[in-house]
């Protein structure tokens, strides 16, 4: 996107195209407009629209410019902190309540893949944790009792048995979660906006929103080319922020991660390589993650940016890790390689935020944007048509704070991620 062909790669390679859209260019009036064409403003946009409400999206570049465009393409439940611990992070309910709701997240994904008839790839086999070592198997044996204990479908997978599943012999076992899945984000993206436009849905892509203002009752929204007035406002811009927002990035530290895919492997490395296609990422402190897509390419990325020195170290380090964790591959050439920014916040949770009057939104996905982002978009559909207080979404309300030395960080993770790629898998 943007002629860029290391913010999407392969997704945009592979992806149908988008609805046909232009920029906002005059003044309109709207029930609610949408700051943000990812997987949470178009999963608001489609479940309002379907209620009957008329709503404008505004996206500042392309639709699924942002990490919806851009992430690895697991369809995960939960998020990164570990099951017992949100009751004592959140409360115990907004804890448990949050737990409920990621837990069926994948399901409500898969549901409108199927009632809209999105062409994004999806495979409905769950995806495999992988342990590294004694450490990492302990990890994943508590993760699944805390998951199990509240009737997730999780198992424990021993090693040989995960080796059979992944392909290689690396890994001390696995987590099978089968609530889960894989899909091409790019494409869900573009699905769920064709599905937004068709319920009624306005989008206008190359819109950014440079200033709001109230008057009376409503809010106006303006960009360069035009203005939407509306009573309600739904920021979903998250780790991109810009602009009237901008405290939503500023809440979060950028982490960089970047993909790599493979040209297709054929038949027989496809047969031994995740023959179920389940979506994989390990234990460790700078993890990887893979998984094939539907024309037999393999996925494979981890922490870092692919820019300056990164670019060849990254590179470096995934064809050394490739060849051994699956020898019979060989030496890999990469057909598209792309990188984008995963927003952290503080404890790894997503974040609920009203900024003003009629002036709502999630953000700080940590990573688990596909699920998270479209259950969440629901939520805010279901607040604003009054079916679901403030008290009865599934995060708390809290002010945006920005992290102690942010920018640092980011640059640790950065500069850390090269460290440990330039030495990481070397013979």
């Amino acid at each position: 996107m943007l002629n860029d062909p290391r913010s999407h790669g392969l997704w945009e390679k592979t992806a149908p195209q988008p609805p046909k859209t232009k920029p906002l260019s005059d003044a309109t009036i709207a029930d609610v407009v949408i700051v943000g064409g990812g997987y949470t403003g178009l999963s608001s946009a489609l479940h309002l629209a379907e209620a009957g409400k008329k709503v404008v999206l505004l996206e500042a570049n392309e639709i699924g410019f942002g990490g919806a465009g851009r992430n690895v393409g697991l369809i995960n439940a939960g998020m990164w902190v570990m099951p017992d611990d949100l009751p004592g992070v959140l409360g115990p309910v907004y804890g448990e309540r949050l737990l409920d709701v990621l837990g069926n997240a994948p399901r409500l994904v898969m549901a409108l893949i199927e009632k809209h008839g999105i062409a994004c790839e999806l495979v409905k086999n769950g995806t495999l944790h992988v342990a590294v070592g004694e450490t990492g198997l302990r990890e994943i044996e508590d993760r699944g009792r805390q998951w199990a204990k509240r009737g997730a479908p999780v198992t424990v997978l021993d090693a040989a048995e995960t080796a059979r599943r992944v392909g290689s012999s690396a890994y001390a076992g696995s987590l099978l979660d089968l609530r889960a899945g894989t899909l091409q984000p790019l494409a869900y993206a573009r699905g769920l906006a064709h599905a937004a436009v068709k319920a009624g849905v306005t989008i206008h892509t190359g819109s950014r929103v440079t200033e709001t203002r109230r008057d009376a009752s409503r809010w106006q929204v303006k960009t360069a080319g035009g203005s939407v007035t509306a009573e309600w406002i739904i920021v979903s811009t998250d780790a991109y922020s810009t602009g009237p927002w901008a405290q939503v990035r500023t809440e979060q530290v950028h982490l960089p991660y970047f993909n790599f895919a493979t040209a297709p492997l054929g038949d027989r490395l496809t047969r031994s390589i995740l023959p179920n296609r389940e979506g994989v990422w390990d234990t460790k402190e700078v993890l990887s993650s893979f998984r094939m897509d539907q024309a037999g390419r393999l996925v494979f990325g981890s922490v870092g940016a692919l820019r300056n020195t990164g670019l060849a170290v990254h590179r470096g380090w995934a064809k050394r890790s490739l060849k051994k964790l699956f020898p019979e591959i060989g030496n890999v050439e990469f057909e598209c390689e792309w990188y984008g920014k995963i927003g952290m916040t503080t404890d790894a949770l997503p974040r609920f935020h009203k900024f003003a009057q009629n002036v709502v939104g999630f953000s700080g996905y940590n990573g688990r944007g596909i699920a998270p982002g479209t259950v969440f978009g629901k939520a805010l559909a279901e607040h604003i048509l009054g079916q679901v207080s403030e008290e009865d979404l599934p995060l708390p309300l809290t002010a945006p704070q920005e992290p102690s030395f942010r920018s640092l960080k980011e640059m640790w993770y950065e500069a850390g991620a090269q460290v440990a790629h330039f030495a990481g898998e070397r013979f």
